[in-house]
């Protein structure tokens, strides 16, 4: 490899891609269409980074496997921060295992943290943590350890795991700033904010007031009956009733658990449930028949009794009984909460996210516009679109936060 191409990927390594550019950018050779293509990558130009990265694998030789695989896995990460979630992952696989098999242990390290970032950014928890736990991490330079413990902290954070996030999140901070990288380090810190960013609302006895992500931990180990409204279940510890596939008598718990001790009058629950602002008997009957679907549900959790005015609910320990809340009633939350990762996304991006269909991604996506709270750009199938940032508004629980380019 010539200096001018060693030069170039220490400037990148560094996180200097102008540096990089003003050595190779007038360059058309393999390699120096893939050092351009990551500068670009870097300055944010994703749709030119891509094209100058295909240019690359197509140049390098059938016998220059190893950069071939280091193009694609610079393809994958580039399709993941501009959210290409159809991006083929088994194309990425077999770039890992190519690196892996050439000794090249730090970029099928970064290839990893790709496949575990794009697991976790489409809901598939358990799938990311499996692999994590099974991933074995070879010494790293300082940028990519940052990289992995960003993902590790990713995990945690999802699992509520706020000690061992916090750990990751220190490793990670401590490894970018070996790494003296500026956009490294204020990706480090942005995501440490999120421990200090309020992630749900509390709501106990009639009380209404916001939790950071810690407490949502000690709310879940306390041993209190919790109607969890981020998840749609209803748990008490580790023993959870799901009922994000039975809306109504999710309703019909949460509506009772913000109530608690006290009861809800049946006009109250007729509403929440149904909407019915006029309930007639057969409303009075239909209410009837939900209650006691939720009695049977939640028959190894908790009581549902009915009393002069409604009905109340009473946890089978003896204990408190609590609603925890998103910190925002949004009718299309989980699509505002993708797209407040500052991303560019397109609708079959989200729909993949979300696992729903595009019309009904497509639909939300109306509405959010007519109210003013989303934005488009572009025509036809690339239209993307973006939501303005939103201070205080937690995105963790469901995404990671992107991470540089390296």
């Amino acid at each position: 490899m010539d200096s001018l191409i060693t030069a170039a990927a220490r400037a990148l390594a560094s996180g200097d891609p102008l540096g990089a550019l003003k050595r190779v950018a007038l360059r058309d050779d393999a390699a120096a269409l893939a050092l351009r293509g990551i500068a670009m990558a870097q300055l944010g130009d994703l749709v030119r980074a891509k094209a100058l990265l295909k240019r690359a694998t197509r140049a390098f030789g059938p016998k220059e496997t190893m950069a071939r695989a280091r193009c694609v896995v610079a393809e994958a990460e580039i399709a993941l921060v501009s959210r290409d979630l159809a991006w083929p992952v088994k194309a990425l696989d077999a770039a890992r295992a190519t690196l892996e098999a050439h000794g090249d242990r730090v970029n099928a390290a970064h290839a990893f943290t790709l496949e575990v970032r794009r697991l976790l950014l489409i809901g598939r928890l358990d799938e990311a943590e499996r692999k994590l736990a099974a991933f074995d991490p070879p010494p790293l330079p300082p940028a990519s350890r940052a990289a992995y413990e960003l993902v590790v902290a990713g995990v945690a954070l999802r699992r509520l795991r706020i000690k061992a996030a916090r750990a990751a999140l220190a490793r990670a901070g401590q490894a970018a700033r070996e790494a003296d990288i500026p956009p490294l380090t204020a990706e480090v810190e942005s995501s440490a904010l999120v421990l200090e960013t309020p992630a749900a609302r509390l709501v106990a006895r009639g009380i209404e007031r916001p939790i950071l992500l810690e407490e949502v931990e000690t709310v879940l180990a306390s041993g209190a009956l919790v109607v969890d409204a981020c998840r749609n279940v209803v748990r008490i510890g580790d023993t959870q009733v799901a009922l994000s596939s039975r809306p109504i008598l999710f309703a019909l718990a949460r509506a009772l658990g913000e109530a608690w001790p006290g009861d809800v009058p049946r006009t109250t629950l007729l509403y929440r449930a149904f909407r019915a602002r006029h309930a007639d008997e057969s409303h009075r009957a239909r209410l009837r028949v939900e209650i006691g679907r939720l009695r049977l549900e939640l028959q190894t959790l908790a009581n549902v009794t009915a009393t002069k005015r409604g009905f109340a609910l009473s946890s089978l320990g003896d204990g408190e009984v609590v609603v925890l809340a998103p910190p925002v009633d949004e009718q299309h939350a989980a699509v505002l909460a993708f797209l407040a990762d500052g991303e560019a996304w397109s609708s079959s991006a989200l729909a993949i996210a979300l696992g729903a269909s595009s019309r009904t991604v497509q639909r939300a996506l109306d509405q959010l516009l007519a109210d003013g709270k989303v934005q488009w750009f572009g025509q036809g199938r690339a239209r993307r679109w973006m939501a303005p940032s939103v201070p205080g508004f937690p995105t963790i629980l469901l995404l990671p936060s992107p991470l540089p380019n390296d």
